[in-house]
């Protein structure tokens, strides 16, 4: 009997599970956040979300993101709930240069994770502009499809993109949160937000 097959197909299996436990794995959290959004992008986002800059289009389970060069800002999508702890996962694919960002503000903004075409970064922002307190470089290929998850909690924020992870730790990431927020630059899409999270430490 050859086990070739069986013993190749037993690894990948494996690997497979190691790379999904990888992925969902909480970086900062000791217990499963509860879901609070999951738009399926099919019909317009519920009122819990509004959009502050650029156009925002759900259509066919996928969200398109294009700048508007006469607003003069890229485009943000706000949620309108303020959470503590929160996890925040997302696929985006970027259309040619730009970026991507998922964040959190209070009345101002708080913290951001910023994605471009060579890295992955964490920044607050307790001064203009935004201080970057971690960086990994990572190459992010536009037109491809990526998974991101960002999480918070207390002074903490973490993001795993790709299955790379990078953490941070900042006093002023500790603000309390009334909000989070997608953002991204020229043309982005987005599939698959789903955002947990609770609003008391």
């Amino acid at each position: 009997m050859n086990l070739r097959p069986f013993l190749a197909a037993s690894l990948a299996l494996t690997l497979a599970s190691a790379a999904l436990a990888q992925e969902t794995k909480p970086l900062l959290h000791d217990h499963v956040l509860p879901v609070l959004a999951t738009p399926d992008f099919k019909v317009p986002l519920d009122s819990s979300f509004s959009i502050a800059k650029g156009k925002w289009t759900p259509e066919g389970g996928v969200l398109s993101v294009l700048d508007l060069p006469e607003q003069k800002h890229i485009p943000v999508l706000h949620h309108k709930v303020g959470l503590a702890s929160a996890t925040i996962e997302v696929e985006f694919l970027i259309e040619g240069p730009g970026s991507f960002l998922v964040g959190c503000d209070s009345d101002k903004h708080v913290g951001r994770v910023v994605v471009n075409a060579t890295s992955l970064s964490i920044a607050e922002d307790s001064a203009k502009p935004s201080h970057t307190i971690a960086t990994l470089p990572m190459t992010v290929k536009p037109n491809e499809w990526h998974k991101l998850r960002v999480e918070w909690q207390g002074d903490q924020m973490a993001a795993i993109l790709d299955g790379q992870e990078l953490k941070a730790q900042h006093a002023y990431l500790a603000t309390p949160k009334s909000r989070s927020w997608l953002a991204a630059g020229k043309s982005v899409k987005v599939r698959n937000l789903k955002i947990s999270g609770e609003a008391k430490p």
